[in-house]
């Protein structure tokens, strides 16, 4: 099999998005756009992935990993010089090499991998991605003669009348024979405007030496676009989101307002499950079956079981068994793990704990640092007092304790098995199993006390 190589052109600052953030890392759907196009590499078995990196090179390198090979763009000359400095790495290398802009997050695998393949059975130096534009102005035209074979590329600003009226246009993606194009591009000159050596001239000098040049026009224009600036971001966000929302319809998801529910790319959601508009699932996000989730509510890289109710909370880094109810307005943060037929219920806020199967805090807790057993009754107002004000500790409440309303665990502290704390206790020993655990003031009724008030008045 003839061997794949990709290089990604990911140099370039973005001066038109305005932004400390590095262009190729602003997210599309919850991932940075140059990691949507080494996803979709990653599955036509690619033998070497290059980014060409400039400006932020280190985040670029700490967001894509090891399975990448990076080169350095100095200065940033043009797209040429750009693909110039991958030739220590695969230029002497017989095979295809695809030629893509890091700021494209919304190319699919199917039409690179369409291309490559027409690159392939065109036997070509080099095959051009192109596509129909409605408004094909600003954009560099194909000109094809009248055998339909590509003769040439030609800028906006340098097309005739003529020219112009064409419609299929130069995507900036691009498949070569990999000899040929870093011979072609030691040939290209930087005798223009800018200085710079231009990727686009590759194709004319091919051409010159009478080489076979192809193109393969996409049926999607939208999978073309590039992000330059806020503007093309929103539009990619807003095609990539119902490319996303579409697909979990079809794999039996229901959406009640697609166009108001957010997904990431990386979320996967189970048949059966309900999503409420006002949605936001962020990050590698799991969702079991026949789950009902929202209205607005928000899941950050969390896994959720199946037969499960979320309604109007927050679940960041958690993981949540089957059939429990969470909410509404409650908040699962971090490390928070739950397990099967669990209740939380309204205003509970649970860090860095778990809980056992049938254990319920219906309304108004906070529970930190702790490890709750099956089947505990966790009661109004109550709060596990985890903090001192340098170290945090553990609270433990065993198997079918009972903890009444307003209670205070100050941690370190374990409730045992079967045991019950009364209401407005503040608890600062352990409690043994099947024990009661009383520890508030006396009441003490003052009689006749408001008469007394008003007469020393």
């Amino acid at each position: 099999m003839n061997k794949r190589y990709a290089i990604i052109l990911a140099a370039g600052k973005g001066t038109r998005m305005k932004s400390d953030l590095y262009k190729v890392l602003h997210p599309v759907c919850g991932k940075p756009m140059v990691q949507h196009i080494t996803d979709q590499l990653k599955g036509l078995n690619t033998n070497k992935m290059i980014a060409v990196v400039g400006h932020g090179a280190e985040m670029v390198k700490e967001e894509l990993g090891e399975e990448v090979s990076y080169v350095l763009q100095e200065e940033q000359l043009g797209t040429g010089h750009a693909v110039m400095q991958a030739e220590p790495l695969i230029g002497s290398e017989q095979g295809t090499t695809v030629v893509l802009c890091g700021d494209t997050p919304l190319l699919t695998q199917e039409t690179i991998d369409s291309l490559i393949k027409e690159h392939e059975q065109q036997q070509a130096k080099a095959t051009i991605l192109t596509a129909a534009a409605d408004d094909p102005t600003g954009y560099g035209r194909v000109i094809r003669n009248h055998e339909n074979q590509v003769e040439k590329i030609v800028e906006h600003k340098d097309a005739s009348e003529e020219e112009k009226l064409v419609t299929e246009i130069n995507t900036g993606t691009y498949c070569f024979d990999n000899k040929a194009l870093f011979e072609a591009l030691s040939k290209v000159g930087n005798d223009n405007s800018q200085g710079e050596y231009y990727l686009p001239d590759v194709i004319e000098i091919l051409k010159e030496q009478g080489e076979s040049v192809a193109a393969y026009q996409t049926a999607d224009f939208n999978e073309t676009i590039g992000v330059n600036d806020r503007v093309a971001l929103s539009r990619a966000e807003v095609i990539m989101q119902k490319r996303i929302n579409e697909q979990l319809m079809r794999d039996g998801v229901t959406l009640i307002d697609p166009a108001n529910t957010y997904v990431s790319a990386d979320t996967k959601v189970g048949r059966d499950t309900v999503i409420y508009p006002g949605c936001v699932i962020k990050g590698e996000t799991l969702i079991g079956e026949k789950c009902e989730i929202g209205p607005h509510t928000e899941i950050e890289n969390s896994k959720i079981g199946s037969a499960n109710v979320i309604k109007q909370s927050v679940v960041h880094d958690s993981e949540v068994g089957d059939r429990v109810s969470i909410g509404p307005f409650a908040h699962l943060r971090p490390k928070t793990k739950l397990g099967n037929e669990i209740k939380v219920g309204n205003f509970v806020e649970l860090k860095k704990m778990t809980m056992g199967d049938g254990s319920k805090a219906s309304h108004l807790s906070y529970l930190g640092d702790a490890e709750i057993g099956e089947n505990v009754n966790v009661g109004c107002g109550s709060i596990t007092v985890n903090y001192d004000g340098k170290n945090k500790y553990l609270t433990k409440i065993e198997d079918d304790a009972f903890i009444g309303c307003n209670s205070n665990l100050i941690a370190p502290v374990t409730i045992g098995k079967e045991a019950y704390v009364a209401a407005g206790s503040t608890i600062t020993e352990d409690v043994p199993g099947e024990s009661l655990a009383i520890a508030r003031g006396r009441q003490t009724n003052k009689e006749g006390y408001v008469s007394r008030q008003k007469n020393e008045k």
